[in-house]
C-alpha cells in the first residue's frame, strides 16, 4: 500500500513527516491548580502540545460537562505560562468563534465526527482540526467527514484513530491499528492515535502507543493528570504526570527505530 501523507505545519510543528507529535494533558480542565500542574509536567516531559477539555460531551446529561468559558480562560493562562499550543474540543457550532479565540488546534470528538454543521464551520474558521473517528464509523466515513472541513476552507486536518466499539468487553474500545496504514493509503492526511480512550486503562496506554508508532502513526494524543484517582472524569485511563517522563522516553526510543523524532515544546515555564 502506498503511503502519501502530505505534512502539515500546525501550531508551528510539522505533522505527517519525520517528526512525531505528542499531545498530552488532562481529559478535562477542572481547576487552575490541576491544569497548571498538568501543563508544567507536559512541558517538562517534552510533549509537543497541551490538551484539555473546556467542553465535554458526556453520555449522561448529569455528568460533568466541563467548565466552558472558564475552562477556556484557564487554557489561555496555561499557554501563556508554558508556551505550549492548546488543543481543546468544540462541541457546538455556536461556540466555534469562542473556542477558536483560544485554541491553536480544535478537537472534534468521536460523538461529533458526523456533525457536519460543526465540521463546516470549523473549516470556514480556518482552524487546524484533530478529527476523531466515530465509535462505529468506517474509515471511508471518517475521510468523508474530514472532507467537510476541507471543503469548508481548512486543509489542516489530522485524523485520529481512538478505538471502535466491538463485542469485546475486556477493555473500553478496540484500537484499530490497521486503520493507520489503511488511512495512509486512502488520504494524504496525517493520522494520530488516542490510546487513552481506546484502552480505558492507564496500564494499556504505553503498549498501545508503541504499537501505534510501529504501525506508522504520525503522533499520539494521551491523557495525563496530577492525581488521576481524584479526576472528575476518565481517571482510570489517565497517566499520572509523575510517570510521563518515562513514558515519553520510551516513545522517543520507539520513534528512533523508525527514523523519526518526537517534537517537543521549546518554551520555558514562567
Amino acid at each position: 500500500m502506498t503511503h502519501r501523507t502530505t505534512p502539515r505545519t500546525i501550531a508551528g510543528h510539522t505533522v505527517g513527516g519525520d517528526e512525531l507529535l505528542l499531545i498530552a494533558g488532562p481529559c478535562t480542565v477542572e481547576s487552575r491548580a490541576q491544569l497548571t500542574a498538568a501543563a508544567d509536567a507536559v512541558l517538562a516531559a517534552g510533549a509537543t502540545m497541551l490538551r484539555g477539555g473546556a467542553y465535554k460531551p458526556r453520555t449522561s446529561p448529569t455528568s460533568f460537562q466541563g467548565l466552558g468559558p472558564e475552562g477556556l480562560e484557564l487554557l489561555r493562562e496555561a499557554r501563556e505560562r508554558t508556551g505550549l499550543p492548546i488543543v481543546t474540543e468544540c462541541v457546538d457550532p455556536r461556540d466555534v468563534e469562542r473556542v477558536a479565540a483560544v485554541a491553536d488546534v480544535v478537537q472534534v470528538g468521536a460523538r461529533n465526527m458526523q456533525n457536519y454543521t460543526l465540521l463546516t464551520e470549523l473549516g470556514r474558521a480556518g482552524m487546524p482540526v484533530v478529527l476523531k473517528r466515530g465509535l462505529s464509523a468506517t474509515l471511508a466515513e471518517l475521510v468523508s467527514a474530514a472532507d467537510y472541513i476541507r471543503n469548508g476552507g481548512s486543509d489542516d486536518v489530522v485524523l485520529c484513530e481512538r478505538g471502535i466499539r466491538t463485542f469485546e468487553t475486556a477493555y473500553r474500545f478496540t484500537l484499530d491499528i490497521l486503520a493507520i496504514p489503511v488511512l495512509k493509503g486512502m488520504t494524504d492526511l496525517p493520522v494520530i492515535v488516542d490510546p487513552s480512550h481506546a484502552a480505558g486503562r492507564r496500564d494499556l496506554v504505553e503498549p498501545l502507543s508503541l504499537a501505534a508508532i510501529a504501525a506508522g502513526a504520525d503522533g499520539l494524543i494521551v491523557e495525563t493528570h496530577p492525581d488521576p484517582d481524584a479526576a472528575v472524569c476518565d481517571g482510570p485511563q489517565q497517566l499520572h504526570t509523575r510517570d510521563l517522563p518515562a513514558y515519553v522516553a520510551r516513545l522517543r526510543d520507539a520513534a528512533a527505530i523508525g527514523g523519526r523524532a518526537l517534537t517537543a515544546g521549546s518554551a520555558m515555564v514562567a
